[in-house]
Parts: C-alpha cells; sequence; structure tokens
C-alpha cells in the first residue's frame, strides 16, 4: 500500500494532468486511503481488527480495479498490481481464502482488460496475467509448506529429547504451565511423578555408555507404556531423571508408579539386567498450591524414595507450606510402596 500510493498519485495524477476533474479527485482520495491504511499497517497493526487481515486482498483488489478503470489504465504496470494481493493471500492466508481471492483477482483482472481494450488484446493479457496469478500461488505456496515443514522439525526437535525421543525440561515446563491453568479453571487434579534411575553413574562405570544410553531408552519406553492419558506428558528432565505430568488423582497416579516400577523390573534386554527406579509422586492441589511447589513436592517425595532404600515409591500426602522447617523424611511424604520385597 505504501508503495502503490506514490506510484498511483504520479501515474493517474502527476503525468495525466489534463483528467476530468471527477477521475482526479477519485485517484487523489483512493491514493490518500491507500497511503493512510499502508502507513497504519505498518505503524500500528495492532489497532486494525483481526478480520481485516483476513479480507484485505479483496479490499486490495477492488482498489486496483477500480483505479484502472477510473484512469483507464490497462497497461502491463497496471494489470501487474492484481499480483499483490496473490501474494499477501498465498504468504499469510489459509488455502480456502487463498483459492478464493485468486478467482477474486482474475474476475477483476478479466473486467479491466475486457472493458477497456479490445477483445483479442484483451483475452491474450487476461490468459497471460491468470497464468502469472496461479503460477505466483503455486510457487509462494510451495515455498511456504516448505518453509512450514522445515519449522515443525525444529520445533520437534527444540522440544525433544535427542536420545530418548520423550519432551525434554523445556517441553516439560510449558506443558505444566498449561497444565495448571485447566486445573485453575477446572478444579482438576495434576500428578507429576519424578523418576530416577538408581546408581546410574554405577551402569555407566561398569558396562559403558552405550548400555547407560540403552538403560534410559528402555525406561524411556517403559514410562510411554505405562502413561496412557491423551494430556499425559512423558519427560526426560536431567541425565538419568524423568517426569510424568498426569491428568490423574493421588490413586491414579501412585498405580502408574507402581506400574512403571513393574514395566522397569521386567527389561529384559539390557547387559545390566533391569534397572531399579525410585519414584516421588505428588499431587495438585493436595500436596501443593501451584505446579511449581507441586514439582518440589515431588522432587521431595523422590528424595524420601532413594534416602528410603531405593527401587520404590514414595508419595507426598499434604502442603508443604503448612510444614515449613522439616526435614525431607517429615516433609509431607511417606512410603506407599517399597522395593522388590514388597515391604510398606
Amino acid at each position: 500500500m505504501l508503495a502503490s500510493a506514490p506510484f498511483v498519485l504520479l501515474t493517474g495524477v502527476v503525468l495525466t494532468p489534463h483528467r476530468p476533474v471527477p477521475g482526479l479527485v477519485a485517484v487523489i482520495v483512493t491514493t490518500a486511503v491507500v497511503g493512510l491504511v499502508g502507513w497504519i499497517c505498518f505503524t500500528s497493526p495492532h489497532v486494525l481488527p483481526n478480520a481485516f487481515w483476513l479480507f484485505v486482498p479483496f479490499i486490495a483488489t477492488t482498489f486496483i480495479v477500480g483505479i484502472d478503470l477510473v484512469t483507464d489504465d490497462a497497461s502491463t504496470g497496471a494489470q501487474l498490481f492484481f499480483l499483490w494481493p496473490v501474494l499477501y493471500a498465498s504468504s499469510f492466508l489459509n488455502r480456502r481464502v487463498i483459492y478464493l481471492n485468486l478467482a477474486f483477482d482474475i474476475a477483476g483482472e478479466a473486467l479491466v482488460v475486457f472493458l477497456l481494450q479490445k477483445p483479442e488484446h484483451a483475452l491474450s493479457d487476461w490468459s497471460a496475467m491468470a497464468l502469472a496469478m496461479v503460477m505466483t500461488a503455486v510457487v509462494v505456496l510451495s515455498l511456504r509448506d516448505r518453509a512450514d515443514q522445515l519449522l515443525r522439525v525444529l520445533e520437534t526437535q527444540a522440544m525433544a529429547d535427542a536420545l530418548t525421543g520423550l519432551a525434554n525440561r523445556r517441553s516439560f515446563d510449558d506443558e505444566l504451565a498449561r497444565a495448571g491453568a485447566w486445573a485453575r479453571r477446572n478444579n482438576g487434579r495434576l500428578a507429576v511423578l519424578t523418576v530416577d534411575v538408581d546408581h546410574f553413574k554405577r551402569i555407566n562405570d561398569s558396562w559403558g555408555h552405550a548400555v547407560g544410553d540403552r538403560a534410559l531408552r528402555a525406561v524411556a519406553a517403559a514410562m510411554q507404556s505405562v502413561s496412557t492419558g491423551d494430556e499425559d506428558v512423558v519427560a526426560r528432565v536431567g541425565g538419568d531423571e524423568f517426569v510424568m505430568l498426569l491428568r490423574l488423582d493421588r490413586r491414579g497416579a501412585v498405580r502408574v508408579a507402581e506400574a512403571l516400577r513393574t514395566a522397569v523390573a521386567a527389561i529384559d534386554d539390557l547387559p545390566c539386567g533391569p534397572p531399579s527406579v525410585s519414584i516421588g509422586v505428588a499431587v495438585l492441589p493436595d500436596d501443593a498450591a501451584t505446579v511449581e511447589a507441586l514439582v518440589m513436592a515431588s522432587d521431595t517425595a523422590l528424595y524420601l524414595a532413594k534416602t528410603g532404600g531405593r527401587g520404590r515409591v514414595a508419595v507426598a500426602h499434604q502442603l508443604a507450606a503448612d510444614r515449613p522447617n522439616r526435614t525431607p523424611e517429615k516433609d509431607g511424604t511417606r512410603d506407599v510402596v517399597a522395593g522388590p520385597a514388597g515391604r510398606s
């Protein structure tokens, strides 16, 4: 718009001073409107309604048709303006709007050339411009699809752990904030399971990092196997530390933790044998008032599980804020499932 306004003023007024007064007025008013709207788009796009950006290519095509007819201009330069709405729509709008705008542009081009040119010349110009508009849309859409695909790949890589394929810490933090907002709106339950592979350094030192990596992947696969909810999040947040974010109450979260411990114990394809995991469980709002406190409560429960002998599940049982300045053994956690011997 900012580029077309001075161009239209130059070709429609300065270079054609003998144009009838109504035509000059129409060109000047059109130039002023286009320039003003372009300036608003450039400097303060937030003041324009969202629908404006959807309909602006149709508005632009209408302006182009009107100014061409008022100035009696069907030259090549005037016709090339029809490519601008096509470029905009193809770059930013969805396919349905792109196709509608393309048809609208081709119809507008036909109206201009068939009214202002001889039929045989008009048909030639219209065919060439219609083909140019279609090919422009095709090329821009192809480049846009490739860019979108690359962006999706980059987003996936940025949000996933390279070794296990699970979500990474950044992804988990985003999902935690989203889940927290959901819980506040719906008075829902959230559970965080913090999972640590016991004596993982010993596996690396004794069997090598390749086996250690296989062990981490096996634990990740076990976590995914016990995760059944559509909104569940399974993430690796550290070297041998994992988390699960579940929309479950305490009983459901403990059931998943028990199933995970069983699934990990059943791993039989590692030379080091099945690894052992310690799990800390905390539930919102029972054990924490915020998602940040929920993660801390789960970490505290994990600490208790590890200091209590490892290979077990510990569960937070009340708000840490209600019992300040306590040791981990007394700070809102209790054992609910012990190790392989089944003590509780």
